[in-house]
């Protein structure tokens, strides 16, 4: 349930986007004992591009000690990516490889989930939060509190194939007295069309007794002076698919997956079932003939309890039912099996996953448009 980073979640230190700015070009190395450390004024220079984004972040000048924290690694060097020229979102590109592709030689969601969480730990370790994998600030470590994931939800416009560059801008903000929200966009980088979007809601936890905690003024001071100052949404507009409530599926469900557990793959660096398994397993029960002649266009998962490394775990889904929608038979089910047809065409489903006593550990929606000719 916890999603390593932060506030889907956690990035790095102010690289330019320029690859002769990436320490490849007009600098000398030295070796020490160590390895290889760059060593001249272009190290210098990105230092003090760090240090000026952060100053126009908070308004004010950084101690020595808050510049030492951060200096860039040599990952920050090599990465990609970088906080944008306010500080207030972090943007990176990743190379599609070929193990992140599906049958249809484009990334899978789960591929997406993924990036969408490496793009977030890195911004969150960037701004200086930990790297313990929950991008806590001095505040949260101090009284063991964590961020844990509420909501997820993705819509994906365009699947990137393999060899396409995506690339990826994220940010925070506050979302209520309880919580945090984090958005991102996924864009073509060869285009620059927005080929997805994405935003996630995150409460705080005590780490100890596992209860959920009001996030204070304190620690609110702590992480709002990385976030945008106006209210800016992944999904502005009014009524859209990411605020919808997720009704629970009730028994008899048409299709499942039962018995499903977590393999020592699927846990995070913090013991967790890492979020992406979720998803995995939500796809578990989806019928193969829709599978096979559609893409998945739009996921949204409610979490509701953490899953653990020992549980077995029943898979659920069922055609959603809207009144006034239009009702579609699947083939190769008799009749017996319908989903609905929205007006841009696609079909609705929802998702339980649950224990063999009962418990909710997600409750899910997703939706599915026809696969496009092939490439």
């Amino acid at each position: 349930m916890l999603l390593k980073g932060g506030a889907f979640s956690s990035c790095n230190a102010a690289i330019s986007e320029n690859r002769s700015t990436f320490g490849f070009s007009n600098s000398t190395r030295r070796q020490n004992g160590n390895g290889f450390v760059l060593c001249n004024s272009s190290d210098r220079a990105r230092k003090a591009q760090l240090l000026r984004v952060l100053a126009v972040a908070t308004g004010d000048a950084k101690t020595k000690q808050q510049e030492s924290s951060h200096e860039p690694t040599l990952a920050d060097r090599l990465r990609l990516g970088s906080l944008t020229e306010d500080g207030l979102s972090y943007k990176e590109r990743f190379i599609v490889r070929c193990y992140e592709v599906g049958i249809n030689k484009t990334a899978t969601v789960e591929t997406i989930a993924n990036l969408l969480q490496e793009v977030g730990c890195n911004h969150a370790q960037g701004v200086g939060f930990s790297t313990d994998g929950f991008a806590t600030t001095l505040t949260m470590r101090k009284f063991h509190l964590i961020w844990v994931t509420a909501r997820m939800h993705i819509e994906i416009y365009k699947y990137p194939a393999w060899s396409d560059v995506l690339e990826i801008e994220t940010w925070c903000q506050s979302e209520g007295r309880i919580g945090t929200r984090r958005d991102w966009i996924l864009k073509d980088y060869a285009t620059g069309e927005v080929i997805g979007r994405a935003t996630s809601k995150w409460v705080m936890m005590n780490q100890d007794t596992r209860r959920l905690q009001k996030v204070t003024d304190e620690v609110r001071d702590e992480y709002l002076i990385y976030c945008p100052k106006t209210l800016r949404l992944a999904f502005p507009e009014e009524n859209n698919a990411s605020l919808r409530k997720i009704a629970k599926l009730e028994d008899p469900v048409q299709y499942s997956k039962i018995g499903l557990v977590p393999r020592r793959a699927d846990l995070d660096m913090n013991q967790h079932i890492n979020n992406v398994t979720y998803i995995g397993w939500v796809l578990e029960s989806m019928p193969r003939e829709i599978i096979d002649t559609h893409e998945l266009q739009t996921l949204t998962l409610d979490y509701r309890r953490e899953c653990q490394h020992d549980d077995v775990v029943n898979s659920l889904t069922s055609p959603e039912s809207l009144m006034d929608d239009t009702i579609l038979e699947l083939e190769g089910t008799n009749g017996s099996a319908t989903a609905v047809k929205d007006e841009n065409d696609c079909l609705q489903f929802l998702h339980l996953l649950r224990l063999a006593d009962g418990s909710e550990i997600n409750r899910g929606r997703t939706e599915w448009r026809k696969k496009p000719s092939k490439r």
